[in-house]
């Protein structure tokens, strides 16, 4: 797989990054990699695995995070996503919250690289799926430049050759998920050192990005931008990804059009039993911005719960913006 697959991609979020999102976010952009929530291996071995696996055919490219530690259930869960048609396999080495901690994965792993390659070894005899690691900077007091050279060059040597990497550290004791994804300072420079140092691997750069003027700074020094709670808080930006990164036209020609589709796409779900909020949620900030935006925002949040309530509740939604 070439460097260019992984320009540019939405970062992997809990309760966020669903299927219904994904596929919200496919609307605005063809070339933007995706990736599911984490699902943990636990899930996959002892849960109902179709469920959590399940996706749109038109998310691709698509990736499936793992969370764990065992090489075996790793190894098995990679294989289940290939079977099922993503498109590259991630390990998660960067959740900092207490669940993922006690389960020994997310980013306590940084402190075990041998663990990490095992599971890639495991996992890359089992798959001709990319396996890719998402990690951070640093854990702790263990910050140095040096420990997060020893933990890449551990897990590249196991068959890793690309790495997403938050430009934070996290502190495991102290800090909720939510401040650690805002209080530990950024470090850019240290994943561009990384680059530098190690040219022949793929490197990704996460934490922090706002603008499409931030992801091009970005692209001098990796190879590779994610984005995370922009693309979730301010959507409207990936209609800008394809034009701005990847030359071509957008796949549709304004946010209305998004509506349109996405409309469609709700029916359908409706039909099968999806409830409508668990849809309408991801569209609450498609107009940010936008005069109007508060109208639609708080139609659909105060009556996507109601009984009975469809997609007509969208069409409404969206005519309150049109007049405003």
């Amino acid at each position: 797989m070439t460097q260019s697959a992984f320009k540019f991609s939405v970062a992997p979020m809990m309760e966020w990054t669903d299927r219904h999102y994904r596929y919200l976010a496919r609307l605005m952009s063809r070339h933007t990699r995706l990736y599911t929530e984490m699902v943990t291996t636990g899930a996959l071995v002892h849960g109902e695995r179709e469920r959590f696996l399940k996706y749109n055919a038109a998310e691709h490219p698509l990736a499936l995070q793992l969370g764990g530690s065992d090489p075996e259930a790793m190894r098995r869960s990679a294989e289940w996503g290939q079977q099922a048609g993503y498109d590259e396999i991630n390990i998660n080495v960067g959740c900092p919250s207490d669940r993922v901690q006690s389960g020994r994965f997310g980013v306590c792993l940084m402190r075990e690289p041998e663990q990490v390659a095992a599971c890639v070894q495991a996992m890359r005899a089992a798959t001709h799926l990319p396996v890719t690691v998402k990690c951070r900077i640093g854990v702790d007091h263990d910050d140095s430049y040096a420990f997060l050279q020893t933990f890449i060059e551990q897990v590249a040597v196991a068959g890793c050759d690309t790495f997403i990497i938050h430009a934070r550290k996290a502190w495991l004791q102290g800090l909720s998920p939510k401040q650690n994804r805002e209080i530990p300072e950024l470090d850019y420079a240290r994943v561009y050192q990384l680059k530098r140092d190690y040219p022949q691997l793929t490197i990704i750069i996460n934490g922090g990005i706002q603008t499409l003027a931030d992801i091009h700074s970005h692209l001098r020094f990796v190879d590779g931008v994610m984005v995370g709670r922009q693309a979730y808080k301010h959507p409207q930006l990936l209609l800008q990804i394809d034009q701005a990164l990847f030359g071509t036209a957008p796949p549709v020609s304004d946010l209305h059009e998004v509506v349109r589709l996405y409309i469609d796409y709700v029916e359908t779900n409706l039909r099968q039993g999806v409830p409508l909020h668990s849809m309408t949620k991801h569209i609450l900030n498609l107009y940010q911005g936008v005069p109007g935006a508060k109208l639609w925002r708080r139609h659909l949040s105060e009556n996507s719960h109601k009984p009975g309530m469809d997609s007509e509740l969208i069409a409404q939604a969206h005519a309150k913006l049109i007049q405003h």
